[in-house]
């Protein structure tokens, strides 16, 4: 199960890092433009660079600490804190009625309950 953990980790934390540099390195307009990206209209260049480098720190907390064994409680914390921002997600796509949107932050959303689970329970570092 630790392995099963630590792909689920490594997934989320690639997804997330991906996905936070982009918000963080693209301007607004442009990400807006994307019909994938079109939930940015409605949020300010600084919201949305805060959401990516949010994405940012979970993808590392996610990893490092269970890595260097330096403070891993840090690991289901950051599980939890992208539970949070995918339900934020799912709550906005929903909002503007974007179903085909949904599925992206529902698998993070799954993954992240099973590291949080997982390193909180039975199998903490």
């Amino acid at each position: 199960m630790n392995v099963a953990l630590w792909i689920a980790a490594a997934l989320l934390a690639l997804a997330l890092l991906a996905a936070g540099l982009g918000k963080i390195f693209s301007p607004k307009e442009k990400l807006a433009a994307n019909p994938r990206m079109a939930w940015t209209g409605d949020f300010s260049a600084g919201t949305i660079k805060l959401i990516g480098a949010l994405e940012v720190l979970a993808a590392l907390g996610l990893i490092l600490p269970g890595i260097t064994g330096i403070a891993p409680i840090l690991v289901p914390l950051a599980a939890v804190g992208v539970v949070l921002i995918m339900l934020g997600a799912i709550i906005t796509h929903a909002r503007r009625k974007e179903t085909a949107q949904l599925v992206g932050p529902i698998v993070l959303l799954a993954l992240a309950v099973f590291v949080a689970w997982g390193r909180f329970g039975p199998y903490a570092f």
